[in-house]
């Protein structure tokens, strides 16, 4: 299951599915189903090279797993109600194998490997528009949940527990946070410049202008292209493998 968005094979979906609200991460408002303004007619971004100058980091930062080209090749271009749903559950399941694919390659985690690989097939055997009509992402999600955290405690063992935690702009520059539970934690804004986060979870943890100049990631868990778009950092920052430097970090990346 091919995990990276191929846009060249989409239909701009996540420019149309999506509901928008102004802020910091988006310039507009605008409701779920309706294209956003700056869709072209040929499903391409007419701001795409400029978008954090314009006001839309969070489109910088968006990544569908792979479903939009997913989408399109079970329920075809169209962006019909059902289309756009069908995107909708799939961005759903396909982070959630995401997350399994992580679990799946901690050599650590082998007890629950079994558990996890029946799931993902549950989920990659979803190849008809009749399975994702009727496709629950929160049943799934609700099934995988318990096996991701033993697997976590299985590759971090014990480490800080910071699981829910309220961190929004805390100074957290050069902290040992290696096999810390960070996940979904509130890092707003927090300085994590220089911080030891070998192998602690980041799964659903909010890095949101969190400044990870730097910081060791290695081995992290659960840690996406979405959280990392979305942060700071730079050249010295230490990514897991698979993960890499979003251009905006690099000089004269925007």
């Amino acid at each position: 299951m091919n995990l990276v968005a191929d846009c060249a094979a989409c239909v701009g979906l996540c420019c149309v599915a999506p509901a928008l609200s102004a802020s910091a991460d988006f310039a507009l408002t605008k409701p779920a189903g309706r294209p956003c303004v700056h869709l072209r007619s040929d499903s391409r971004c007419e701001i795409h090279s400029s978008l954090r100058e314009r006001g839309f980091p969070g489109c910088v930062a968006y990544d569908c797993f792979g479903a939009g080209q997913r989408t399109v090749s079970l329920l075809g271009p169209a962006r019909s109600p059902r289309t756009l749903r069908g995107y909708e559950v799939l961005h759903q399941l396909h982070e959630l194998l995401w997350y399994v694919a992580d679990a799946l390659g901690r050599p650590a985690a082998a007890p629950v490997h079994a558990d996890l690989a029946r799931r993902r097939s549950l989920i990659t055997d979803l190849n008809s528009a009749d399975a994702l009509d009727s496709a629950d992402p929160a049943a799934h999600r609700a099934a995988v949940a318990p096996l991701l955290r033993r697997a976590s405690t299985l590759v971090r063992g014990r480490g800080p527990d910071h699981r829910g935690a309220d961190l929004v702009g805390r100074d957290l520059a050069g902290s040992d946070l290696r096999r810390a539970d960070l996940s979904t934690a509130y890092l707003l804004g927090a300085s994590l410049r220089g911080a030891d986060l070998r192998t602690a979870d980041f799964l659903g943890a909010d890095l949101r202008g969190a400044d990870l100049t730097g910081a060791d990631l290695t081995d992290a868990l659960y840690l996406t292209r979405t959280q990392i778009g979305s942060a700071h950092g730079d050249a010295t920052t230490v990514l897991p493998t698979g993960l890499h430097h979003p251009t905006h970090w690099l000089p004269g990346g925007g």
